[in-house]
């Protein structure tokens, strides 16, 4: 008799996970391989599937649903990836989950990277449990996500939990053409110019951190503007939300040694009117985070014997 399991799949413009994981997720095994992310929806759905595939006969095990998170603008209702970056070519557009299924022959689900990452660390990561909380990551810039009610909330437009792009962190323009959002000073790319502007130096933001903990006052300045920023959006959402409870991860999250003074101290000066502690809690599934949560998200749509 074959082993029950559910597949979870981390598409990103350059990597892609691939995990099998049991009913409880607790995570069976796991493939890292390159997005063919130029090569149109089809290639990237066949190279996923191949990985699952091979992960299935390594195991003899039998799969019950396939859950998807990827970097974009997705449409979970009609499982469809709407924008992408220019990291990838045809994959907006693209029905993942009807291909998904077509494949394999069983239920498939497709959320945003960043709402799956939130939905890993609430099933069985760092704050596992919780029933309210906002979800950040740390990378090129800043994602973000919410759960309330022990619910995913999108929000009337899809776009609850977008902290990276709330207003009110200087004048620095932003990615998405607006200025002053918190990815320009929290986010690896905006990181990386704050500190080329302050030194004439161009460094990646793990440079950065290096320099930093050598004692680079310009590289520690950085770190401390990003946990500062880090931490006013925390409090905007205690104080809008009441939501207190926080799970970071992302690139410039493993330099948390770097943030956390300043997280810190700026929650301290200005606690949420409610009284309540703030939790601010680093992901504890790493890596795993964005392909459990959506083999989290298929799980509950399929029934687990």
């Amino acid at each position: 008799m074959t082993a029950p399991v559910v597949a979870g799949i981390d598409v990103g413009g350059t990597n892609m996970k691939v995990l099998l994981a049991t009913p409880d997720l607790d995570v069976v095994d796991r493939v890292d391989l390159p997005t063919p992310a130029h090569d149109g929806g089809d290639a990237i759905v066949d190279a996923a599937v191949t990985a699952v595939r091979s992960l299935l006969d390594r195991h003899r095990a039998s799969l019950l649903g396939v859950g998807v998170g990827s970097a974009g603008v997705v449409d979970p209702t009609t499982g469809t990836v709407l924008v992408t970056a220019n990291s990838f070519t045809g994959w907006a557009g693209y029905r993942v989950t009807d291909a998904v299924s077509a494949r394999l022959g069983v239920p498939a689900t497709l959320d945003n990277d960043v709402n799956a990452f939130l939905l890993g660390e609430v099933a069985t990561g760092a704050v596992a449990g919780e029933r309210d909380v906002l979800g950040m990551t740390l990378g090129t810039g800043v994602g973000g996500a919410l759960v309330l009610g022990g619910t995913l909330f999108g929000g009337p437009h899809g776009a609850a939990g977008e902290i990276g792009h709330v207003p009110g962190f200087g004048d620095t323009p932003c990615t998405c053409g607006q200025r002053g959002h918190l990815e320009t000073v929290a986010g690896a790319r905006g990181m990386a110019d704050r500190y080329a502007d302050r030194t004439g130096r161009r460094r990646s933001t793990h440079q950065v951190a290096d320099a930093a903990r050598a004692g680079d006052a310009d590289a520690r300045a950085v770190f401390a503007t990003a946990g500062w920023g880090i931490a006013r959006a925390v409090l905007l959402t205690a104080g809008i939300l009441d939501v207190t409870t926080v799970v970071i991860g992302g690139g410039v999250a493993r330099s948390w040694d770097l943030l956390e003074p300043a997280v810190t101290s700026a929650l301290a000066a200005e606690p949420p009117v409610s009284g309540a502690a703030i939790r601010v809690a680093q992901s504890a599934l790493g890596a795993d985070a964005v392909a459990l949560g959506a083999a989290a998200q298929v799980r509950a749509l399929v029934p687990v014997g």
